[in-house]
């Protein structure tokens, strides 16, 4: 591998030396890379290895030199350790951060994940006020097809010269995505618009000023005089006794200049825009929505693991409740959960909500992602790092925040990023969750930040904090001392500043030695080989249990137990059979109820599903090897056939059944008594039975 860092102007102190024996290659830190040094970029790239280049600042002038350099063949990736801990007050004692840095950036990039594609045509629809609706298509019409839909006539009203097809009436309903939005309204106005030739004599005919230069009728201002009917003789454009019509029209791209949005989700579809103050950059942005695009899938769903629903009864719906864009739905008939890629935006939310792992994020995958945490941490910590931090930001504002931060400090107005805080950029934070904060801690982070700068949904909050009380609960409960998982909110540099200097100055206690397990696709395995490592390494004397808070799965403890209630159970295995965790198990030669409490994530569905309300959660942690066994929770002495004595069920069982049904006519005397056999005893009684009436007999 071949590292280059690019130091303009000599403005952090590097240590070359300590990089180098950190990194295992030598490094020779250049001042003017991409001009003057410009040879040493271009000399590195005609090999095979990968490059990395330490600076992000002008990265498209290394692009443009790549692709006019011969045999430039290499791989080239960019890190910032310039901003992330070059320019600190810190900078001098950064050496392992950077090392860090520079290391993880040395993985090789993650395998090509799933894609998901859009066509647009360019069709357009815009919605708003007329003039503005007007105004708007003008600066867009020479790319893409306009349709507006008039929402009133606005200040001026349409032109004179209709240049677009226009629609009007009561919009009852806009969904769909780029390429598929889908609108449905209702017609019920006087004049249609299509026939309209915007004469303007109804306008002048009318009396109560009815009529707009929107070309409608105010039906609330119309008093019946039907002067605009007599004027529109020729082109009979208005008719009162027309009657309503139910209209749709596809569409693949949305302008809305309306008041209140269409969609008022947090996350609107991909190809849904407003224009907020007439900004440039909107139109812009349609201007180039027409052809082909691709995203990436960014979760994989395994509908064998999903707590969603059993036999129609609901249990999860952590995934349904935390989405912001309205991608994920309940198909409870299919016991299972849907979710549209082309709507979901990739934020992980609901991977990170998910207490069995049936939605695990892609982008990049929990192996990925754990494997660049376990680099960072370990080459920080082999060259002599301590009390590692690891921020988790986006990439979008929180890298702005952190890159600003930086500059800051370059101008001596802030301190900077501290030197034992790792930034580590994510596509979205909301999409790392507990079994990663965990495992970072196990592989020797002292502290996980996840900063959120507002730009995510308020559910998305809620959701971290929840989890991010639980895993500290369990860190906490097994003697690890301290604040070690924190929420850092900030929207400007100040306030980022100061929060990193609070957490960088706090020593909770960690694990006294690393961790090596790799981090599973599965985030159940993960979350154990984490609790693992933390079991092993805590500080004795261990509990036997860590309460953990109870609640709706995703807000909720992912781990626990449940109780059953002796007098009430009638071990009819309802709950078995709702199980989708495979917590709960019957015994094929005993009327047992056993449990697993390892694979139990507390969905809620055999609480639900249990017809005698004899099963309660527990939202615990239990640390002794009884974690992983099967223990019973309910057994009964089994009712053993009156004719054949072979046993068919429960004592409790048969006597619940007897009690209900002796009042029912069609059991009552011999019938009754063959609720007590056996099924084939009680065909064999039926048809030997002298007291039977058969069908010979009528």
């Amino acid at each position: 591998m071949t590292t280059l860092i690019c130091d303009c102007n000599r403005t952090m102190p590097l240590a070359p030396d300590e990089l180098s024996r950190a990194l295992g290659e030598p490094l020779a830190p250049h001042s003017l890379l991409c001009r003057g040094q410009a040879g040493d970029f271009q000399q590195a790239i005609r090999g095979t290895d990968q490059v990395v280049v330490a600076c992000t600042q002008e990265t498209r002038l290394f692009d443009e030199l790549g692709r006019s350099t011969e045999g430039a063949i290499a791989p080239v990736r960019f890190v910032n350790i310039r901003e992330t801990g070059g320019w600190s007050r810190d900078a001098r004692q950064a050496m392992p951060k950077l090392a860090a840095l520079l290391a993880a950036a040395h993985l090789p990039e993650p395998d090509p994940v799933a894609t998901v594609t859009y066509r647009s045509a360019g069709r357009l629809l815009i919605i708003g006020p007329l003039d503005r609706a007007e105004q708007a298509a003008a600066l867009l019409d020479d790319v893409l097809e306009v349709t507006l839909f008039a929402d009133g006539h606005g200040h001026a009203g349409g032109t004179q010269a209709r240049q677009y097809p226009v629609l009007a009436g009561q919009l009852d309903r806009l969904q769909g995505r780029l390429g598929a939005f889908e609108l449905s309204w209702s017609q019920h106005n006087p004049i249609d618009l299509d026939l309209c030739t915007r004469c303007n004599a109804c306008v002048a005919a009318c009396p109560e000023g009815a009529i707009g230069l929107d070309y409608q009728v105010d039906l609330t201002r119309c008093t019946g005089h039907r002067n605009c009917t007599a004027s529109c003789t020729v082109a009979g454009a208005i008719d009162f006794q027309r009657p309503p019509r139910q209209l749709t029209e596809v569409f693949d791209l949305v302008l809305d200049l309306g008041a209140t949005p269409q969609f008022r989700r947090h996350e609107p579809p991909q190809g849904y825009f407003t224009w907020a103050d007439n900004a440039p950059g909107t139109l812009l942005k349609l201007r180039e929505m027409v052809g082909e695009f691709e995203k990436p899938k960014f979760f994989d769903y395994k509908q064998s693991l999903c707590a969603h629903s059993r036999n129609e009864t609901v249990g999860c719906r952590a995934c349904v409740d935390v989405c912001s864009a309205e991608a994920i739905s309940s198909d409870k008939h299919h016991q299972r959960i849907v979710v549209d890629p082309h709507l979901c935006v990739g934020c992980g939310a609901c991977t990170t909500a998910c207490p069995s792992g049936a939605l695990s994020y892609t982008y990049p995958r929990n192996p990925d992602q754990g494997l660049k945490l376990r680099t960072l941490l370990g080459t920080y910590a082999q060259a002599g790092g301590s009390r590692a931090v690891l921020l988790l930001h986006s990439q979008q504002a929180g890298q702005q925040l952190v890159e600003g931060l930086g500059r800051a400090a370059q101008l001596k107005q802030a301190h900077g990023v501290p030197a034992n805080v790792i930034p580590v950029s994510l596509w979205h934070t909301a999409g790392v969750g507990a079994d990663l904060w965990l495992s970072a801690i196990a592989f020797g982070a002292a502290q996980v930040a996840v900063l959120l700068t507002g730009e995510e949904a308020p559910q998305y909050q809620d959701a971290l904090r929840a989890q991010m009380d639980i895993a500290q609960r369990i860190l906490n409960g097994l003697g690890y001392a301290g604040q070690h998982l924190h929420l850092l909110q900030a929207t400007e540099v100040a306030a980022l500043d100061g929060a990193l200097q609070e957490v960088a100055s706090l020593r909770p206690v960690a694990p006294a030695e690393p961790a090596r397990f790799a981090v599973a696709p599965e985030k159940r395995t993960t979350l154990s080989l984490a609790l693992d490592h933390l079991v092993a390494l805590a500080p004795e004397p261990l509990p036997e249990t860590i309460d953990l808070p109870g609640g709706a799965p995703g807000s909720g403890s992912p781990f626990g137990a449940v109780t059953v209630d002796p007098d009430a159970c009638t071990l009819c295995m309802s709950c078995v059979s709702a199980c989708p965790a495979n917590a709960l198990k019957d015994n094929s030669q005993l009327p047992q109820l056993r449990f697993i409490e390892k694979n139990c994530v507390q969905c809620g569905l055999c609480e639900q599903t249990c017809p005698e309300d004899a099963i309660q959660l527990v939202p615990r942690l239990l640390l002794s090897e009884r974690r992983k066994e099967a223990v019973v929770l309910h057994e009964a002495q089994p009712f053993h056939c009156i004719r054949c004595n072979k046993a068919f069920g429960t004592q409790k069982g048969v006597e619940t059944m007897l009690q209900r049904l002796g009042g029912h006519a069609m059991f009552q005397g011999a019938a009754l008594e063959r609720l007590k056999m056996c099924g084939d005893c009680r065909v064999i009684d039926m048809y030997s039975s002298s007291n039977e009436t058969r069908i010979t007999d009528l």
